[in-house]
């Protein structure tokens, strides 16, 4: 069983105490945690002077009839998940595709969330963070982040959650999409809709040298400086413009990437 004390060790020894951090994070494959979730969060809290986590809500989303072309979107596609979409709560649970540590932190007493619609943010000790998240910039808080000599920290997932790498993509000038989600009694724009991250993970290679790396028995967690994440992928997709791109030949996204 893991426990609070050889989670506190496996963060300690990252060597990054006291350094602010966003999270990505699977625990499955740490097993039975005693405490669950909460054990590895005052595990982090205890470890990282900041912690922000992505706390998405994709089932507020809705897909309108017409829009503007090239948009990675079927219009019309999604009357079903149209009709199930929920008005945006700040005390919403985050899409269970995030994981079970982003809602444990949304429910720490110190935890404070942003308010986009569909990309939220939960952070402990960074409220000047998440306030630089507006609506045309919804992944500002990671490039407040980056000014802060800030870290990726990855539990046991690998690059395709990796949030900040859509970040270093609109850096780059890469397309952006607009997506659309009920917030109160009306559906609201939300423009800076980033790309697929299904091929994300090509960046682990670029990345080698610059990651720590501590296994935790069969689990893991690992971490890369964010400003030399951002400045790789910049400089990938600088080269080549369709860098870090799926090959899913099905994928909107990728496709309207490639055809811009």
């Amino acid at each position: 069983m893991v426990d609070y004390t050889k989670l506190k060790a496996s963060f300690e020894a990252l060597g990054l105490s006291d350094k602010p951090v966003i999270a990505h994070a699977s625990l499955k494959p740490f097993g039975l945690i005693h405490g669950g979730a909460d054990t590895v969060l005052r595990a982090m809290l205890t470890t990282f002077s900041r912690v922000v986590m992505p706390a998405f809500t994709y089932n507020t989303m809705v897909t309108p009839e017409v829009g503007p072309p090239n948009n990675g979107i079927t219009y019309g596609s999604e009357q079903d998940n149209n009709r199930r979409a929920e008005p945006f709560q700040v005390n919403m649970p985050p899409d269970t595709m995030m994981g079970i540590l982003p809602r444990a932190l949304l429910q720490h007493q110190t935890c404070t969330r942003s308010a986009h619609p569909i990309l939220s943010f939960g952070g402990y000790n960074a409220d000047e963070l998440l306030m630089t998240q507006t609506l045309f910039d919804p992944l500002g808080p990671i490039g407040a982040l980056a000014e802060l000599d800030s870290w990726v920290v990855l539990i046991n997932v690998d690059h395709t959650v990796n949030t900040s790498i859509h970040y270093a993509e609109k850096l780059a000038g890469r397309r952006q999409f607009v997506r659309w989600a009920l917030l109160g009694d009306r559906v609201v724009e939300c423009p800076s809709f980033p790309g697929d991250s299904s091929g994300f993970k090509q960046i682990e290679k670029y990345l080698r040298s610059d990651t720590r790396r501590v296994e935790v028995g069969r689990a893991f967690v690992q971490a890369v400086p964010l400003k030399r994440l951002l400045d790789v992928v910049q400089e990938l997709i600088k080269n080549d413009p369709l860098a870090l791109l799926c090959e899913r030949t099905d994928c909107e996204r990728c496709n309207a990437v490639r055809g811009y």
